[in-house]
This record gives structure tokens, C-alpha cells and sequence, in this order.
């Protein structure tokens, strides 16, 4: 048995779990997922993150575009845009359903966490699925044009503006949902996983107690990249890491992770950094094939972190 913790956001995070779960018991794996980048629209509650993961993870996902559901439709925003309504974010007509099922609840008085715990045990999942915390957690990022709400800034203007600060409204009061504590003091690994620092990782640290207890954890704690190459695989890391002033590269990833993580893995692409980033951190350099192009590639990637992550001294 191998218990694994992994701090989750969007699509690269999603696919680690899609073959985590087929290397080990989905039963002992945990994904703590960040809603930094939760929002209301027309007067419901969006939680990404949670969505891509369990979308993903019940093989329910849109293999094009990695989130939202396969055969989706969009005759509701079709017809909302025609009404004048706010169309710019993407809601199909059976994630709609998704996302009143959980406004519902939360109207009620549950928290999300108990939410997330019942739609996923509805869709069948036995990995436990939670988010890092009950209480609101909103991304807010700094640009030329002022604070962006995250979903302004990455959907609606299409991640376009350089980034200039982040910070995560709500944070500072925001306690750590019930299980995420127990998750990571309980793993004997904790994946960092190759989801964008700034915009999905940094959120889930932000919640007091969780960088404490990771960092208090990083003997068994291991990261994976998501840049390779000097480009991201997914979305705007590149752009955020050269507009908040770091090195373009996993080497400039791995600074970031120094203090969280004793294992640092690295894409084949990357090889050559390996001896800089060990020599400048104190990671464990593991390089070994990160881009996840089908389930097989995943499951290797996923064994091969757990099992550098096991072999530390």
C-alpha cells in the first residue's frame, strides 16, 4: 500500500492522476485541488479545478480540449448570449448541470468539500477528490490594465496580459478543508504535480497550515515540472515565470520548489539542467520522459515519481 497526497490544479495535474490511479489503489490517493480560480457566473459557483480533475478521473472529459465533458452542447449559452447574457465563459449544457447541483448544495449550507465527496462517489471515483479549503479562495492577478479577477484574465482576455503580481483574496482567514491535513501528514508521498506554479500551486499553499505541513513533509515530497523544453506544456507558466522576473526553464521551477520538495522530476528534454538544478537546490534530480501523450505515458511518468520519491535516503 502507498498512500499518496497530490497538490492538483487544471488539466496537467489531472492527467498525473488519471495514471496515478492506475498504478496504485485509487482508494489511498488523495488530490487536494486548488479553487483559486473558483468564480460565480449568472449566479453560479464554478469550481474548475475540481471539475477537470473529476471530469478526467470518471473518463468523462473532452479529449480535445482536457476539460469540460465529452459530447457537450452549448444550446443554453447559445441561447443566453442571444438574451444579452454574459457568454465568454464556456458552461456546456451537461456541465450546467454540474454546476447547479453544487450552487444548490452549497445554498443549503454544505461545504464544498462534502459536495466534491458526494458528486465524485456518484460518479463511481474511489480516489478521494477535495479542495484545499471550505472557504473562499480567489486568484487575483496584477497586469497593466489592474487587478484581473483569474477568470478575466485567462478566459475572457485570454491569459494575454503580463503578469505582474499575484495575490489570493480570501486567503488569510481561509482554513484547510477537513481532509487535506490528514492527507498529507498520513502519504508516503506527496506529488507536486506539473500544474502551473503561480496560477494552481501558489493558491493551495496560500490556505495557512498547507505550505507549513508540506514543508514539514518534504522528505517524501516530489515535484514534477511543467515546463519543458523552456515552453509549458499547457497553458501560461512561461509567461508568467519570465514576467515575474525568473529563468525560463525547469530550473527556474525548481527554485521555486526548493524549500517544498526533496525530489525534483525532470523532462528527458531538460537533461542538461539536471546538474545545475542539484547543484543550486537541495532536490534530488529524477529525469526521466514528462509529456503525458496517452494513458501509457502517464502511468510511467506517475510510477516513476512514487518510486524516486520512496528511494530517498
Amino acid at each position: 500500500m502507498t498512500r499518496v497526497a497530490m497538490l492538483a490544479g487544471g488539466v496537467g495535474a489531472a492527467r498525473f492522476l488519471d495514471g496515478l490511479v492506475r498504478v496504485v489503489e485509487p482508494s489511498d490517493v488523495t488530490a487536494i485541488v486548488n479553487v483559486g480560480d473558483d468564480m460565480e457566473w449568472s449566479g453560479l459557483h464554478i469550481s474548475p479545478d475540481l471539475d477537470t480533475v473529476t471530469y478526467t478521473l470518471a473518463d468523462l472529459v473532452n479529449p480535445e480540449t482536457g476539460w469540460g465533458l465529452r459530447g457537450e452542447s452549448r444550446r443554453t449559452l447559445d441561447r443566453l448570449s442571444e438574451l444579452g447574457g454574459p457568454d465568454w465563459f464556456m458552461i456546456g449544457d451537461l456541465d450546467l448541470a454540474t454546476h447547479l447541483y453544487r450552487t444548490h448544495r452549497l445554498s443549503q449550507g454544505d461545504p464544498l468539500s462534502a459536495i466534491t465527496r458526494d458528486f465524485t462517489a456518484r460518479l463511481g471515483l474511489e480516489c478521494m477528490i477535495t479542495p484545499v479549503t471550505d472557504d473562499r479562495l480567489r486568484t487575483v492577478v496584477g497586469t497593466d490594465a489592474g487587478e484581473l479577477a483569474f477568470q478575466d484574465y485567462f478566459v475572457r482576455r485570454r491569459a494575454s496580459d503580463p503578469v505582474h503580481s499575484l495575490r489570493f483574496d480570501g486567503a488569510e482567514s481561509a482554513r484547510p478543508a477537513p481532509l487535506v491535513e490528514e492527507a498529507l501528514n498520513a502519504a508516503d508521498v506527496i506529488v507536486i504535480a506539473p500544474s502551473n506554479p503561480f496560477l494552481s500551486i501558489d493558491p493551495l499553499l496560500s490556505v495557512p497550515g498547507v505550505r507549513e505541513l508540506v514543508i514539514a513533509n518534504r522528505s517524501k515530497v516530489a515535484a514534477v515540472s511543467p515546463i519543458i523544453g523552456g515552453e509549458a506544456v499547457k497553458g501560461p507558466a512561461a509567461d508568467i515565470l519570465q514576467s515575474l522576473g525568473h529563468d525560463v526553464s525547469a530550473l527556474g521551477v525548481a527554485r521555486l520548489y526548493d524549500d517544498l520538495a526533496e525530489v525534483f522530476v525532470l523532462d528527458d528534454a531538460d537533461a542538461a539542467l539536471a546538474s545545475s538544478i542539484e547543484s543550486e537546490t537541495d532536490m534530488r534530480v529524477i529525469v526521466m520522459p514528462t509529456l503525458m501523450t496517452d494513458v501509457e505515458a502517464k502511468m510511467a511518468l506517475a510510477s516513476g515519481t512514487l518510486e524516486a520519491a520512496r528511494n530517498v535516503p
